[in-house]
């Protein structure tokens, strides 16, 4: 119920989703894998004294997933960061096999790498792959924006950012998703850049980032799953920029 309430319906579904993929992976892993594998091995912790007065948040964590959110005085004030993973990215065998845990920001991603031309894609894309996310502080510190702004696209390709920015906030409750989009409208949705590393194709290795005034999206899918099948492991997150848990006094 505190997961529930943190996220939106899709959002449940899909972090059900990966908590659920813990018990596939100790089925490829057998009993020798390197981690815990168990749907029940995540925890919650309280930061503060929960109350209607003051400041006060929670945490959802374990593998592949970590859910923040910071109260003041009974109200939602910060629900990042939001990270989801997916291993594997797609099931490729067995009863749910084709199951894809976070279909949308991979494929808003491609549809909008395969739309840039030939300069835009020289802006966009990186020599190297974006880093792993960054763990452990409230500071994302990814540095300056790098690859294509908004103001370069057209139309058509604004509308599928949007599409991916929209992946992400749709993790969200209702009320907490139009406050992150209203936070980046006001900053400057031209503002915001994208830029990405590796492939397109399915199968193959890349990362990208969506840098915005107010945040950042981070995600990788470079890894191989636990059945070795390539670049079929997925990490991402949404975090507010420049830094997480922030209450304003």
């Amino acid at each position: 119920e505190l997961l529930k309430s943190g996220l939106s319906t899709k959002g449940y579904e899909q972090a059900t989703t990966i908590i659920s993929l813990e018990s596939l992976l100790k089925e490829l892993e057998g009993d020798k894998g390197a981690m815990v594998r168990n749907p029940e091995w995540y925890f919650v912790s309280i930061f503060g004294e929960p109350s209607n007065t003051g400041p006060w948040s929670w945490r959802f964590e374990g593998h592949h997933l970590s859910v923040n959110v910071t109260l003041d005085k009974g109200e939602v004030v910060d629900a990042t960061p939001v990270l989801f993973g997916a291993n594997p990215a797609i099931v490729k065998a067995g009863d749910r096999k084709d199951l894809r845990t976070l279909p949308e920001i991979e494929d808003a991603a491609r549809e909008l790498i395969k739309s840039l031309t030939e300069d835009q894609n020289k802006a966009a894309k990186q020599a190297n792959h974006f880093p792993e996310i960054r763990e452990g502080f409230a500071e994302a510190k990814v540095g300056e924006p790098v690859g294509i702004p908004a103001a370069k696209l057209t139309d058509a390709q604004k509308a599928t950012l949007n599409k991916l920015l929209d992946a992400y906030n749709d993790r969200l409750p209702p009320d907490v998703a139009w406050m992150e989009r209203k936070r980046a409208k006001e900053a400057g949705l031209e503002n915001v850049h994208f830029a990405y590393s590796g492939s397109s194709v399915v199968g193959e290795a890349y990362t990208y980032r969506v840098y915005g005034p107010t945040f950042v999206i981070e995600f990788l899918n470079v890894q191989a799953d636990s059945a070795k099948n390539p670049a079929n492991h997925i990490h991402s997150t949404w975090r507010r920029l420049p830094a997480d848990f922030v209450v304003k006094q």
